[in-house]
């Protein structure tokens, strides 16, 4: 299993969506990122060349939930995931430009 820890930034990005939303974030992350956070699905992918604000270990990891993403980046060694924002991602957005 897998530690959560959620950045300042990250843990003031979960508390604008609705309540819905924030349960359903909440509840993805717990879900999907507890364990085997690397491993590629429909819903998780790595993000090797993203261009990214963060101080963060390679590469960048991204989790879709609905119109929402979570990117975290993942320590083997320490058994963490560290949720480094959310962001909402409207329809014809690219990843890019909601950083």
């Amino acid at each position: 299993m897998y530690a959560i820890r959620y950045d300042t930034g990250a843990a003031d990005e979960i508390r604008g969506p609705a309540a819905y939303y924030q349960r359903r974030i909440l509840a993805e992350i717990k879900t999907h990122l507890t364990r085997m956070p690397t491993v590629r699905t429909n819903r998780r992918k790595p993000l090797p060349n993203l261009a990214h604000p963060w101080e963060a270990v390679p590469p960048i990891w991204e989790l879709r939930v609905g119109e929402y993403r979570v990117f975290y980046d993942v320590s083997e060694v320490d058994h963490m995931v560290r949720v480094l924002a959310v962001r909402h991602k409207p329809p014809g957005k690219r990843t890019e430009e909601i950083l």
